[in-house]
């Protein structure tokens, strides 16, 4: 059967955070790629975004770059309004950017875990609420919310950014009940896809390779995720795990230190990544 690949009548504008390198730069290629124009979110990688807009303005669809703190809740409030400002309309979200820094229950800090819950779970939250403000009535836009195969095979490490991400997985749910039917939410939830921090990459090979599968998720796996669920119009509510099987293996550590000499303080330290690991 046929799946209807335009979520809305509205022209296909989508606003990815965090767009202009990693899995955000693949996310943003690949919605590119099936027809949708683009504003790309960035904080302070600007050369990055520009490389991303120029591609994809060479793909024959328009780009716009915003930058902003997704740590400013009046500048987030304000970011979906200025995509439709520039591109003329807005009817998908991606909710990549993502801060991931290491602590664990030993050195837990509440202003850690704060700043985790405000680029983590605040600002994915209310641009979903701008999106629903904007969308007009009997459309439907939607939004994806980039999780982690970790939500469904607990470990220790990274306390305060898992906590964050399985609060934005709770709004997916919460969120899907509450803006339906003018907007979806979707997760999808990435294994380890990049390397990251002080990962070698001989180690991430060997992870990356310890899945059911014999291998985890690539940056192409993401986005052709993404752009599913973008155009899946009966999907909502719902988390697309896409890592190889990897939460279907337990472990008692982060996979990220399984095949690396073992660091309790990897001391990984970002603000504007889709999840590192992915």
């Amino acid at each position: 059967m046929m799946t209807d690949t335009a979520p809305t009548a509205l022209p296909r504008v989508a606003l990815v955070t965090g767009a202009g390198r990693r899995l955000g730069r693949a996310i943003a290629l690949g919605l590119a790629r099936a027809g949708w124009d683009l504003a790309l979110h960035y904080r302070h990688s600007e050369q990055d975004a520009i490389a991303t807009r120029d591609a994809i303005l060479a793909l024959g669809r328009r780009a716009v770059l915003l930058q902003c703190d997704l740590a400013d809740d009046a500048a987030v409030r304000l970011l979906a309004g200025r995509a439709i400002d520039a591109l003329g309309a807005l009817t998908c979200i991606v909710n990549n950017a993502s801060l991931f820094e290491y602590d664990s229950a030993t050195d837990f800090s509440p202003a850690l875990l704060n700043a985790h819950i405000a680029a983590n779970v605040t600002a994915p939250v209310l641009l979903a609420q701008a999106l629903h403000a904007a969308t007009p009535q009997g459309e439907q836009a939607v939004v994806i919310n980039l999780l982690d195969q970790k939500l469904y095979n607990l470990n220790p490490d990274f306390l305060s950014y898992t906590l964050s991400k399985a609060a934005l997985h709770a709004a997916t749910t919460m969120l899907a009940q509450a803006l339906a039917p003018t907007v979806r939410v979707v997760g999808v939830a990435p294994g380890i896809t990049l390397v990251s921090g002080e990962q070698s990459e001989e180690g991430f090979t060997q992870a990356h390779r310890a899945t059911p599968l014999g291998r985890s998720s690539t940056p192409q796996d993401i986005a052709d995720a993404v752009v599913y669920a973008a155009g899946a119009r009966a999907l909502t509510g719902t988390t697309l795990l896409v890592d190889g099987g990897q939460h279907l293996t337990p472990s008692t550590r982060d996979v990220m230190f399984l095949t690396e000499p073992r660091n309790d303080d990897p001391n990984n330290r970002s603000t504007e990544s889709s999840i590192q690991k992915a």
